[in-house]
């Protein structure tokens, strides 16, 4: 039986996998899923395809997955995002950590506070908030859904900064930054995946990266602390998922292949040049990150009060 479970992974995969991203193209989770996939499907010999389903925090698109067909050619693209959404909504009909293997950590940028040049006149994030501060309820800061990353980043700077801005949900990060960049919102707390090109391109302007060193990516871009604001250290991250009863041989091989996938050239360069390192975190080991993570989120809800728009 066991030389059956083994024969049948060598043989895997015989036709296309498709990788499940639960939200909106042109986001943060898209800007590392489509590269990894066309460096899968080099490695595996089959396409491996991208299925965005957005909407309510990525949690449609966990709902989808955690119900597919466990045969391996299923997987699920899961974010901090997801270990935020136990806390903030009770009546998921799936189980984030019971519901879905944990394959291997992808990448894990910090979040950056980004704003559109040609609506918010400050060059430093002391002056974004003491423009904030004096302008109270009249700012907009746009985000990837409800209860994701940039919502509790933005919800953090509030409490911190004691400033009244009001947050807009998107479906997705992708949304979120078209609407930046149009001028339709003046602020997001993105993750550096989606934003770190429109910031190159002189389409947006980043304020300070919400992580407790300066990225290699953006040298000249301070941190929180260094820009005024001490404690505000927020990051994402992506993973790669499959659902429950996933034959563990498949699971065991896509762990070697993403391995494999993450070091190469094309994968480094494309991660360093969205602001993230390049994670080991594997299997069991990944497993229980996503557990401390649940955890941490929690408090975080609590402590902040968030609520859903």
């Amino acid at each position: 039986m066991a030389g059956q479970a083994q024969a049948q992974a060598e043989a895997w995969p015989q036709k296309p996998i498709t990788f499940v991203v639960p939200f909106a193209a042109g986001g943060g989770t898209d800007a590392f899923a489509r590269p990894l996939a066309a460096q899968l499907d080099t490695q595996l010999g089959k396409r491996v395809l991208i299925e965005n389903r957005a909407g309510a925090g990525g949690t449609v698109g966990a709902s989808m997955a955690s119900k597919a067909a466990p045969d391996g050619y299923t997987f699920f693209v899961g974010a901090a995002h997801h270990a935020i959404a136990p806390s903030l909504y009770p009546n998921l009909d799936y189980d984030f950590e019971k519901d879905f293997v944990a394959v291997a950590l992808i990448a894990r940028p910090p979040q950056v506070v980004v704003v559109n040049p040609d609506k918010v006149a400050a060059k430093t994030l002391a002056e974004f908030i003491a423009y904030a501060r004096a302008n109270p309820g009249k700012l907009n800061y746009g985000s990837a859904g409800a209860g994701t990353t940039h919502h509790l980043a933005g919800e953090l700077f509030k409490i911190l900064t004691k400033t009244n801005i009001q947050h807009v949900p998107y479906r997705g990060a992708g949304p979120a930054m078209q609407d930046l960049i149009a001028g339709h919102v003046p602020v997001v707390f993105d993750g550096l995946g989606s934003s770190a090109a429109p910031v190159r391109a002189g389409q947006l302007r980043a304020l300070a990266v919400a992580a407790p060193k300066r990225v290699a990516a953006f040298p000249d871009l301070p941190t929180a602390a260094e820009a005024g604001l001490p404690g505000y250290e927020v990051s994402t991250w992506y993973g790669l998922f499959a659902p429950k009863n996933t034959p563990p041989e498949i699971v065991e091989r896509m762990i070697k292949e993403m391995q494999t996938a993450l070091q190469t050239a094309m994968i480094k360069e494309t991660w360093e040049r969205n602001g993230s390192d390049v994670p080991n975190v594997t299997g069991p080991a990944f497993a229980t990150m996503v557990s401390a993570e649940v955890t941490r989120w929690r408090k975080v809800v609590n402590e902040a009060v968030v609520k859903l728009d």
